[in-house]
């Protein structure tokens, strides 16, 4: 059963990043496409070392796959915020309303 939940966890996490390519490719703005990353790199990322997590057991190697986790759901956002206040800085104003096809 944990087998299945952690392959599961495992297809989830390398569908939200799979989906956040697209978004990168699709989406009309830096501030759009830096959300798409951002917000799929958390995700999959967690999923994908909940997946491993389940996988390891309780092992010496769950300790590090948790802090892993926590630095990944930390820093992530992190640079994402700091990425966007600096392209807002320097005058790169984003798409309001704005379509683009």
């Amino acid at each position: 059963m944990i087998e299945m939940v952690a392959a599961l966890s495992m297809l989830i996490g390398l569908a939200a990043m799979l989906l956040g390519s697209f978004g990168l490719l699709r989406f009309p703005d830096f501030y759009s496409r830096t959300h798409a990353a951002s917000m799929t790199d958390t995700a999959g990322a967690g999923f994908i070392l909940f997946a491993l997590a389940l996988h390891a057991g309780w092992d010496p190697v769950l300790i590090k796959l948790a802090l892993l986790l926590v630095w990944i759901l930390v820093t992530s956002p992190t640079a994402t915020h700091a990425l966007a206040r600096a392209a807002l800085a320097d005058g790169h104003e984003p798409q309001l309303g704005k379509r683009t096809s």
